[in-house]
């Protein structure tokens, strides 16, 4: 699906959406998961943590939470964050250099079926609530996997649907007439938060999606399940 069904493309149009909610995407980010948000990505920098990495690609990398989280644990490592959206990106700048992070963490435009990175360069690939917005999800793995060094491992961070009957009821009834309500009166991009909740629901349930990484050429997939089956933290090896 698309967020604005368009005749532009999922890719040109996921840019156009978080270049509009940009500005508050962060706030909305912590409502909406009540902060929540915040635990998750602790639990992904201590996995990315035990695995003493050098270089680190966070592909996705919006606003620069994660990356700027890794870089605060994680003192003896490089990370360079690729994204789509230019005003993201903007302030991911804004965060990283208000830190003191611009020599450690490094930013710039790119596709995530595209990189711009050499084969087998990174020790550890990252993506934070992303890989659903890609247009061609198994080209996607497959770039992060040719980055990734032999041994390497690719983390990944991804909202799911809860599999409890009364949870998950109460789930999607928060994620698709609670949240976008908000969304909607905050960002002013209606459309941006009615393609969130159903951009989840579209994607791969767990076994699917660690068969998709495994059909690109990892190994050892493991899931997480997080918060009641809310989000799921991904882990594979090259």
């Amino acid at each position: 699906m698309k967020p604005y069904n368009q005749e532009d493309s999922k890719k040109e149009q996921v840019r156009d959406m978080f270049d509009n909610i940009a500005p508050t995407y962060d706030r909305l980010n912590h409502i909406l998961s009540i902060n929540i948000d915040r635990l998750w990505r602790r639990r992904v920098v201590r996995i990315v943590r035990r695995l003493h990495p050098g270089h680190i690609l966070d592909v996705a990398t919006g606003t620069g939470d994660l990356a700027i989280a890794m870089a605060r644990k994680i003192t003896d490592c490089k990370i360079h964050g690729v994204d789509l959206s230019e005003q993201m990106l903007a302030i991911a700048c804004e965060k990283v250099a208000a830190r003191g992070m611009s020599e450690r963490i490094s930013l710039s435009v790119g596709d995530a079926e595209h990189l711009d990175v050499a084969d087998g360069s990174v020790d550890v690939a990252t993506v934070a609530f992303g890989v659903r917005n890609f247009e061609n999800l198994e080209q996607g793995l497959r770039e992060m996997h040719r980055t990734i060094k032999e041994g390497g491992t690719i983390v990944i961070l991804e909202f799911s649907t809860p599999r409890s009957r009364i949870f998950g009821a109460i789930y999607r009834w928060y994620s698709h007439k609670v949240l976008p309500f908000i969304g909607r009166l905050i960002s002013r991009d209606g459309a941006a938060y009615d393609y969130l909740p159903s951009s989840v629901d579209e994607f791969p349930a767990p076994e699917r999606f660690m068969e998709m990484l495994r059909e690109v050429g990892f190994k050892s997939c493991k899931a997480r399940s997080q918060s009641f089956g809310i989000a799921q933290i991904y882990t594979a090896e090259r």
